[in-house]
């Protein structure tokens, strides 16, 4: 089909609105915390590569793109060397990307000095790591910033694109996002740079912290129903907001998944994701799911894959080494602690069920703790023994092991052991048991562990906490 470049011309100037002077609207006056890593790489990059966005459908990765470019605008680049194009377009998409470049051109002059071309959902584009590779190797004056909601695994096609751009991987928005993007007015906790300085403060400070946390609780419940998803935090009713949610990820299902990757069995993929939405958090039997759903298993580790760069899912092996690890199931988590009950239609009777409220959280601290540190490329497994005991998540920094124990409910000090049992056997020097009430926030010891020190921390604070860091560390 023969796109009129009239027509391609129109559509790229609606895109592109500081082609004829005007200013970018509608844009939030505040930014995410990879912003500033964003513009870093795009302004004054250390190496000479692209920039690329990765993120689930939705969590805000245009908004990024629109104020990095209303940034460079004001910083002085010429407007006419700024290209912005969402491949997610029918047009565009049909043109493609050489022909959208062409059309730029023909329509505005280049000024002297660098290109910025920002293409958006990028995975449209037929051999899109081949022309960023080449754009790279041959091109120093122009900058390319892309974005996807698919991680570019399947490259079978095409070249390698490794060494080409440097990722900058974006979740869903973390509770202290919420908080700011619903203009909470909230009591005032403490900036830190790190949990571990929570293990010096005294009593009397926790006390006091946990007092202000206590109106933190209700919007944190909220956040757990609506998930990190900018539309859904901004609709009232909370059903409505899960349905929009939903529909999120049927997009990504249905359309995305045939589009980008080519899957036929539809219904077979909605199967395997209804399973894990019904087992999130929980130790993935990969025999049972092919058996209940009558689904081959390498048909299953394929969309096991694909839910995985589609970032749809976290995965978690088993901590250890060697045949520990390779022969361990992993445990699956939803990327969002909202996307189970939106697609179970659970509504409010979440909040209910302490099982499932549990669930929520513990997937919201998982979220949390990978957004925070993927760029330090932390390892995160989960622990059991022989006896089944568990950790629910292990994170292993600089040869440091650090276990985190998920114990959202009234009850936090019950069926712990699997967290004491591991600190003992690996001689950690601190762990978390992650807690419910505001008022279960101190640092406890045990006889049996001289040299550990446990933190009790409630979720809402948890979650706050790592998403202020995240803020600041960017």
């Amino acid at each position: 089909m023969r796109i009129e470049k009239e027509e391609l011309s129109l559509i790229l100037a609606e895109f592109n609105p500081w082609w004829r002077g005007d200013k970018i609207s509608d844009l939030p006056d505040w930014t995410r915390a990879q912003f500033n890593e964003i513009y870093k790489w795009i302004s004054t990059p250390p190496v000479h590569r692209a920039t690329f966005i990765s993120g689930a459908r939705q969590i805000g990765k245009t908004t990024l793109i629109m104020q990095t470019i209303k940034k460079l605008l004001e910083s002085g680049v010429p407007s006419n060397n700024i290209f912005y194009a969402t491949f997610d377009h029918p047009i565009v998409k049909l043109a493609g990307i050489d022909e959208s470049l062409k059309a730029w051109r023909q329509r505005i002059e280049k000024l002297e000095g660098i290109e910025y071309i920002f293409l958006d959902e990028a995975q449209f584009i037929p051999n899109w790591g081949t022309w960023i590779k080449h754009q790279i190797d041959f091109n120093k004056q122009r900058r390319i910033i892309f974005t996807g909601s698919a991680t570019p695994i399947l490259q079978s096609d095409q070249e390698s694109g490794v060494g080409r751009w440097h990722t900058i991987k974006l979740t869903t928005f973390s509770f202290y996002e919420y908080t700011k993007l619903k203009k909470l007015n909230l009591p005032e906790l403490p900036k830190i740079k790190s949990l571990k300085e929570i293990f010096d403060w005294d009593q009397r400070k926790l006390d006091f912290v946990s007092e202000n946390a206590a109106s933190y609780i209700l919007p944190f419940h909220d956040y757990l129903l609506r998930g990190g998803f900018p539309q859904t935090i901004l609709i009232d009713n909370v059903n409505q907001a899960q349905k929009l949610r939903e529909d999120i990820v049927d997009k990504v299902l249905k359309r995305d998944m045939t589009a980008m990757f080519g899957v036929r069995k539809v219904l077979e993929l909605e199967q395997t994701f209804l399973y894990l939405c019904l087992h999130d958090g929980l130790i993935l039997d990969i025999n049972s799911l092919c058996s209940n759903l009558e689904i081959k298993r390498p048909t299953v580790e394929k969309f096991l894959e694909l839910f995985e760069a589609s970032n749809l899912i976290y995965k978690l092996k088993r901590f250890g080494y060697g045949k520990e690890v390779t022969r361990g199931k992993n445990k699956i988590y939803l990327s969002d602690p909202a996307i189970s009950p939106s697609v179970m239609l659970k509504g409010k009777t979440v909040i209910d069920n302490p099982q499932l409220l549990g669930i929520c959280a513990e997937s919201a601290v998982l979220k949390h703790l990978v957004a925070r540190y993927y760029s330090q490329n932390i390892k995160f497994s989960y622990w059991q023994n022989k006896k089944g005991l568990e950790v629910d998540l292990v994170a292993e920094v600089l040869g440091e092991i650090i276990p985190f124990e998920v114990k959202y409910r009234n009850d936090s000090s019950s069926d712990c052991k699997g967290l004491f049992e591991f600190c003992a056997e690996k001689n950690v020097n601190r762990g978390y048991i992650i807690t419910k009430s505001c008022n279960d926030f101190k640092i406890i010891k045990s006889d049996k562990l001289e040299n550990t020190q446990i933190l009790k921390i409630p979720a809402t604070l948890l979650c706050y906490f790592i998403g202020e860091m995240e803020i600041n560390q960017h």
